[in-house]
């Protein structure tokens, strides 16, 4: 057979660094391609060196031709020009490792009948993809056939790269929030996303509930270390392989994008996952000095604790740790601030004066007053009252005003997140009376302090507590939505103010004359005698699991 030379026709030159990294064939698909398949290929490596991406063909026979190359590339060869001595053949095969070649496809016939040993056992040992070819093909075929592949795949991910680009964009100029940018990239890698700051804290994240606790439990520890991992050369990010992206812009830093593994996309993962960091780093540009990541963060997970939506307490609880908030060893409350505005943010700053945190969220609250702000408190051992004062000075920004209209209503301590989530409900329940006149300060609730209302709250969906709500007030309840009415405030100021009519008028906004024509009318609807203790002690019952409820 003749030996095979180098026509200028087959030659390839290699393709800029200008070619992109993601959609590239690998050389397992390159080897599933008929020009390849007729050429009766046999395999000499592992199957990890077969998944080594090739982004372009060179055709050479040259010792030399490892300067040549700049990574990446699939070499052709008959082997003509090779060294023949063993030790630089090995020397020969490391220079191409060196150079980063993705893999060797030597024809048998022309120069070589078989593969050196010294050659097969380089490749093994480099980790080098070495495929013999033991039919002559046209080389001039392969290649084509391998660079259509690559440019149309190039092409498509081109194409998707544009649609996620404007995608995102649009999200940055719509001013879309952090939580639903993030939203939008778990719908587009198909796979879970996480946005966490600076601090290793998660700020959003749209993982499947089944797998929150998995995925947050020590999540700063696993955050950490996989930062590590990413860090290194030639190292996946972590075991898990998470893809990580940094949101920065104009030198400023503010936090890291996430991805778990999912499904290949078109435009390639990590170029999504660009788009959704530059969307994320242009809303914090416009935020300016505010961090309305934390704020919609917190509040998200406020929301969905205090609606009950979370898959279990497990993966809630781990998720609240990553939040940043400490639950093992630390004391927890569940508070609620009314009366004054609170700033989002201002709770955890006055949560680490008393050396703790929090994490805060304002919530619609049925019977208390708007703009309630509902708090996790983890301190490291029980409040004192001094302690919850300050606290609650510290969430108006020590303005006395503001102090003289706040009410901190705070639940009892607890240890772990359903106890938490209890306390949150007794402070919520505290929350719903008004601040009497002429307290000067921050005025503290406490559920220790209301017993009656603690047993209203752990006994809050029980059937028969509710039946008897309903049997007491449904005489009231009916007038006043007949009639618009006001009997059941009534009836709560004169209870809130036992033996005390004029301060319960008062509280009502109403003369005493009117108050007491309210009280008979009540009396005579309900058929019942208001000044028995006993009734008293049952209508307070009833009118607290009516509140109770109404959350």
């Amino acid at each position: 057979m003749s030996e095979r030379r180098e026509e200028s026709v087959i030659q390839t030159d290699r393709i800029g660094a200008a070619v992109l990294d993601d959609g590239l064939p690998t050389v397992r698909e390159i080897l599933a391609l008929q020009a390849v398949v007729d050429g009766l290929p046999e395999v000499l490596a592992s199957d990890e060196a077969l998944e080594a991406s090739v982004r372009w063909v060179h055709v050479s026979d040259s010792a030399g031709v490892a300067r040549l190359l700049e990574g990446g590339e699939l070499l052709l060869s008959t082997g003509s020009g090779w060294p023949t001595e063993p030790a630089e053949l090995d020397e020969f095969i490391g220079g191409l490792v060196d150079a980063g070649l993705a893999g060797l496809v030597l024809e048998l016939g022309v120069h070589y009948r078989y593969v050196p040993a010294v050659v097969e056992k380089a490749a093994r040992d480099r980790g080098l993809a070495l495929v013999t070819l033991h039919r002559e093909v046209k080389f001039v075929v392969l290649t084509e056939a391998v660079h259509n592949r690559i440019i149309s795949e190039q092409t498509a991910a081109l194409r998707a790269r544009d649609e996620v680009r404007e995608r995102f964009t649009a999200l940055s100029l719509r001013g879309s929030p952090a939580d639903f940018i993030v939203h939008q990239l778990a719908q587009t890698l198909g796979s879970a996303v996480v946005l966490e700051n600076l601090a290793h804290e998660v700020v959003a994240a749209e993982v499947p509930p089944a797998a929150e606790e998995v995925l947050f439990t020590n999540w700063e520890a696993r955050s950490r270390l996989a930062h590590r991992h990413a860090a290194a050369p030639g190292t996946p990010a972590a075991s898990e392989q998470w893809l990580i992206v940094p949101v920065e812009a104009r030198g400023t830093r503010w936090g890291h994008l996430i991805a778990l593994p999912g499904p290949a996309h078109a435009a390639g993962r990590t170029s999504v996952l660009e788009q959704g960091a530059i969307a994320l780093a242009l809303g914090r540009l416009a935020d300016g000095e505010a961090d309305e990541w934390t704020r919609i963060g917190r509040q998200r997970l406020v929301d969905g604790l205090v609606a009950g939506r979370f898959a279990g307490l497990a993966g809630a609880e781990a998720r609240v740790r990553a939040a940043g908030l400490p639950v093992d060893g630390s004391t927890l409350y569940g508070v609620v601030a009314t009366g004054a505005r609170v700033d989002a943010g201002a709770a955890d700053a006055a949560a680490r004066a008393l050396a703790g945190r929090a994490i805060d969220g304002e919530v619609a609250i049925a019977g208390a007053p708007a703009g309630a702000r509902v708090v996790l408190l983890s301190v490291p051992k029980p409040l004192t009252d001094a302690q919850a004062k300050a606290f609650g000075t510290a969430l108006v920004g020590g303005d006395a005003a503001s102090a003289d209209r706040l009410v901190l209503s705070i639940g009892a301590a607890a240890t772990g997140l359903e106890a938490m989530l209890g306390s949150v409900q007794e402070a919520t329940d505290l929350a719903r009376g008004a601040r009497p006149r002429g307290v000067r300060g921050v005025l503290v609730r406490r559920g220790d302090d209301r017993p009656l209302m603690r047993l209203v709250t752990s006994l809050r969906d029980d059937h028969r507590l509710l039946r008897h709500s309903e049997r007491m007030l449904a005489p009231l309840i009916e007038y006043d939505l007949a009639r618009d009415g006001d009997l059941l405030s009534v009836l709560g100021a004169m209870l809130a103010h036992p033996g005390n009519r004029t301060a319960a008028a008062a509280a009502s906004h109403l003369s005493r004359s009117v108050f007491y024509q309210r009280l008979a009318l009540i009396g005579d609807l309900l058929g019942l005698d208001l000044d028995d203790g006993e009734v008293l002690t049952a209508l307070h019952l009833a009118l607290l699991v009516r509140r109770s409820a109404a959350r």
